[in-house]
């Protein structure tokens, strides 16, 4: 049960981790027998404290993710919220029984075009902000289908924790406010937003108590309909298609009915007796098994260290990301190369390019502009009958599009953001499509047996960031501890290159002189489990 005093300890936590700037890494995630026996959550602090009380009632991993997801979703509300536009996941049942992606990516509304955001400058700064930047939420349609398929817990139970949250509020952490402060421009101009977030005419200040009253009593409805469903149909839907209306936006009650998300067939690859799992398009998953078999057609790991090493590396990253950027989309709705690009035959050909690039020391040329996202949070679980999850939910970036549907405290995600505005491009925006996003929630297993789950958080940094990890931890066959420490680059397929500042300077120092852009930058927060043999947890 959800006290008054358990949820203020968690609130604490909350502040705690954010508010003083502490690391992940090396958190401790044992909080007790219980904990340490029944099951393990990392990627969120409160998520990861509702998550053990959800083991120690009996749940398993499914149950302590959905809870854990609800939570967060009111305490992180400028990563991800009820109302975030989607969630990529992929679940594995113990033994390798079943393995199955989830989908629940937004939508976008019916009345969609492809030029919508093509037109001029203000035209395409509304896919990132204001009501038009929105589609249908799909979060919640996410979480009730992982709760019918593979739940123990009824949707009421596992609303607990974050109905409490909103009622009883928590200090808002100081790297909250200073997020908040970064986006009050465009909440300040929201009715809705500026009644959650503002205090006396002032952003929220840190350390000032934030609740949700509204969104509180939303969640209690669904709880009392022991189902999330009603968010989509009924009253609730109804009020967000007419928030929607009122304020210029596209989505329609007709759009939230019709929403679904789907559990789809992975993709999957296989190195060192290691199979790799992540879902498909329009999840970000393509661009990192891509990349993998470009770097085994390459040779990898027997490419010995030094700027060849670095170099092939790096190729091989732009050559992927400059085909996800020109070639991807929504599969359902346009033409899209996926299978092609994972193929044997197009690795080999691709790698041969590499090589001669790598060999005359000049890099490929790519015209690609690498471009900021943020607003992420991903969670790994596993439990003591070895069933793994692995979930990542989103708003966008820092509070979506920062819109609130007034009256129900639901600010809303920005995933029309994730479309490209040139009207002939495979990720163009259009009715009913879903947007190429970087979510790469991801399973790992060895003679059907799940060892790993892992994601991110970083917007357009996750995928490499899942990418590094799996070189080192699949390729490289070292352990999680090691290989989630281990130094990171990240490129989007331009010239730019970014290393974390940990990585050899030298190497830095031999690609600046290829004609790199070279830069020093953090990479995405990873969030992983593994079982080596025992139990362990990363993040960074």
């Amino acid at each position: 049960m959800w006290t008054r005093r358990s949820v203020l300890k968690q609130a604490g936590v909350v502040g705690f981790a954010w508010g003083a700037g502490l690391p992940f890494i090396g958190r401790g995630w044992g909080q007790g027998k219980e904990a340490s026996t029944k099951g393990i959550l990392v990627g969120e602090p409160t998520s990861e404290r509702v998550a053990n009380q959800v083991f120690a009632e009996g749940g398993n991993a499914i149950d302590a993710i959905i809870a854990g997801a609800l939570a967060a979703a009111v305490a992180a509300p400028h990563q991800t919220g009820i109302g975030g536009y989607g969630a990529s996941g992929i679940i594995g049942l113990a033994g390798n029984k079943r393995i199955v992606a989830l989908d629940a990516n937004s939508a976008a509304p019916q009345s969609m075009t492809p030029s919508m955001f093509a037109k001029d400058a203000s035209a395409r700064a509304e896919m990132m902000f204001g009501w038009k930047s929105a589609g249908v939420p799909g979060i919640l349609a996410g979480l009730q289908r992982l709760r019918d398929e593979f739940g123990t817990k009824s949707i009421a139970e596992l609303l607990e924790p974050a109905i409490a949250i909103c009622r009883t509020g928590y200090p808002f952490p100081e790297g909250f406010a200073k997020t908040l402060a970064g986006a009050a421009k465009q909440l300040g101009a929201d009715p809705g937003s500026r009644r959650l977030y503002f205090r006396s005419d002032r952003p929220l200040q840190a350390g000032e108590v934030f609740t949700n009253q509204e969104l509180g009593e939303l969640l209690n409805t669904l709880a009392k309909a022991n189902s999330l469903t009603p968010f989509y149909r009924g009253d609730i839907a109804r009020r967000i298609a007419e928030g929607f209306q009122k304020n210029g936006g596209l989505v329609t009650y007709d759009d939230m009915n019709g929403y679904e998300a789907r559990l789809v067939e992975p993709l999957r690859w296989t190195m060192n007796e290691q199979t790799v799992y992540t879902p498909p398009l329009t999840a970000g998953g393509c661009t990192v098994l891509q990349t993998l078999r470009l770097l085994q057609s390459l040779g990898w790991p027997q490419i010995p260290e030094g700027v060849e090493w670095t170099m092939s590396r790096i190729e091989a990253m732009r050559f992927a990301w400059n085909d996800r950027l020109t070639l991807l989309g929504d599969p359902d709705h346009s033409k899209v190369p996926q299978d092609r690009l994972l193929s044997e035959a197009y690795a080999n050909e691709s790698a041969e390019k590499i090589r001669r690039a790598v060999a005359e020391k000049r890099p490929l040329i790519h015209p690609i502009d690498p471009r900021q996202q943020t607003g992420t949070i991903h969670l790994s679980a596993m439990d003591r009958d070895g069933n793994f999850a692995a979930l990542t939910l989103t708003h966008g970036g820092s509070y979506g599009s920062r819109v609130t549907v007034d009256g129900l405290g639901l600010t809303l995600g920005h995933g029309m953001s994730r479309f490209e505005a040139e009207p002939t491009h495979p990720n163009a925006p259009g009715p009913r499509k879903r947007p190429l996003h970087n979510m790469v929630p991801t399973l790992v297993s060895r003679d059907g047996e799940f060892l790993m789950a892992a994601g991110g958080r970083g917007g357009r940094k996750i995928p490499n960031a899942l990418l590094e990890l799996l070189i080192q931890t699949v390729m490289n066959k070292k352990p999680l501890r090691e290989g989630i420490r281990s130094p990171r680059i990240h490129t989007e397929g331009s010239l730019h290159i970014e290393f974390e500042p940990s990585f050899p300077s030298g190497e830095m120092a031999s690609m600046k002189e290829l004609g790199y852009r070279v830069t020093e930058a953090s990479s995405a927060t990873i969030s992983a489990v593994a079982k080596e043999p025992e139990w362990s947890q990363g993040m960074r």
